[in-house]
């Protein structure tokens, strides 16, 4: 299968832990959007598989270990932006191994679900707040 040119596929995760708080994390100064808030993720590279992609990233850029059977999909993303178009799913975890931590210089923060709209995010993950306020208790 090919994907078109100007479609980005990006994997993001809903962390979540014992106390039901989401874990997000601030776009860095430097990058596109930087200040905004959003979901652990990042680029699926070509030969890996979305879960692939999330054990990864969530490794470089948190620290910790996932089980791809921990990564449970809830919804996806489909977004136009100017120069692409995103396609995002996201999953939910509740269970990984180590500590998270920003090992990329991003700021983090574990949110309650209900205090979710009050971060600023980039227009990709708004929609998906709605599907983790139904989901979550």
């Amino acid at each position: 299968m090919t994907w078109p040119d100007n479609i980005l596929l990006v994997a993001a995760c809903a962390l979540v832990d014992v106390d039901n708080r989401i874990l997000l994390a601030q776009r860095p100064e430097g990058k596109s959007m930087a200040g905004l808030w959003e979901f652990p993720g990042g680029k699926v590279e070509k030969g890996e598989t979305p879960e692939e992609a999330l054990i990864r990233e969530l490794g470089e850029e948190l620290g910790i270990a996932v089980k791809a059977p921990c990564l449970a999909p809830l919804t996806f993303a489909s977004h136009p932006y100017a120069d692409f178009h995103l396609l995002m799913p996201l999953y939910i975890c509740r269970k990984w191994q180590g500590f998270v931590q920003p090992k990329e210089g991003q700021a983090i923060t574990w949110v309650r679900k209900h205090k979710l709209r009050s971060y600023p995010m980039p227009p990709a993950d708004e929609p998906l707040i709605a599907h983790l306020l139904d989901t979550l208790p």
